[in-house]
């Protein structure tokens, strides 16, 4: 694997598992270009690479992310900002497609298109101090990055809208009762604990899993009888695999199944 990472993004990858950190810690990791850009290269990379099982991102320093650079916002033009959003959403619809899953690491803040970063993971795992907020309307913009789109499904129209009009914080308790979150550690716990976390989802079927994903993700825009013919389909596929062989060996041996993703 080529060197992945600049300036603004940590990348390492801890043999199943591709370690993304977002390393603005001075701006709290407030979006930037080359850290878009690094995230898009890093989620190519996870999605070639077999080995790597699954993707974790977090945040350096104080916060996962700001979003959006509101120093910067006033000296950004139109043009500029059309493209940046483009990238934000290009990253944002390859992390959805990604086969293998994404688990989210967020302490202190979540903020913005920060929080919809999250949102655009598969898991989201939180420290027990950790807030979630939009605030687009505190600054007179809309929320973009997927916002609309992730809280309307998770919370339902009613709720999203007042947590996009209002900007209130939702702390990480409320956030587990609402779905957002869906588990929660101690702040010294936090790094090893979603590590652990994402080592014990790389020993699963990772082509099921994927496979999971990606029927989860369509279930959100069809109907139940689509969902059901497409469960056939895969499930006439899945039978194929090794990963499926492995694990009714394991069954009849009474032992645990060794997966290789395949």
């Amino acid at each position: 694997m080529n060197k992945l990472g600049n300036a603004h993004l940590n990348v390492s990858v801890n043999g199943p598992v591709m370690s993304c950190v977002l390393n603005r810690p001075d701006s709290l990791n407030a979006f930037s270009d080359q850290m878009i850009s690094g995230l898009q290269e890093a989620i190519q990379a996870a999605e070639e690479n077999n080995e790597v099982k699954v993707v974790v991102l977090s945040g350096a320093g104080r916060a996962f992310s700001a979003g959006g650079d509101v120093k910067s916002m006033g000296e950004a033009t139109s043009s500029h900002l059309y493209d940046h959003v483009g990238e934000l959403n290009k990253l944002i619809l390859m992390m959805k497609d990604l086969p293998k899953p994404i688990v989210g690491v967020v302490h202190g803040y979540a903020a913005g298109a920060g929080f919809n970063l999250a949102l655009s993971c598969d898991q989201i795992l939180a420290g027990e101090e950790s807030k979630f907020v939009l605030s687009f309307a505190q600054v007179g913009l809309v929320s973009d990055g997927g916002g609309h789109y992730y809280l309307s499904r998770i919370l339902g129209p009613y709720r999203a809208k007042e947590l996009l009009f209002r900007g209130d914080p939702v702390p990480v308790e409320t956030a587990v009762e609402w779905g957002l979150v869906n588990r929660v550690f101690p702040l010294a716990e936090l790094e090893e604990g979603a590590m652990n976390y994402a080592l014990d989802l790389a020993k699963g079927p990772g082509k099921a899993i994927g496979m999971m994903k990606k029927l989860v993700d369509r279930a959100e825009r069809t109907d139940l009888a689509d969902i059901l013919e497409q469960e056939r389909i895969t499930q006439t596929m899945m039978i194929n695999t090794e990963d499926h062989k492995e694990g009714v060996q394991a069954f009849k041996d009474k032992r645990n199944p060794d997966f290789i993703g395949r």
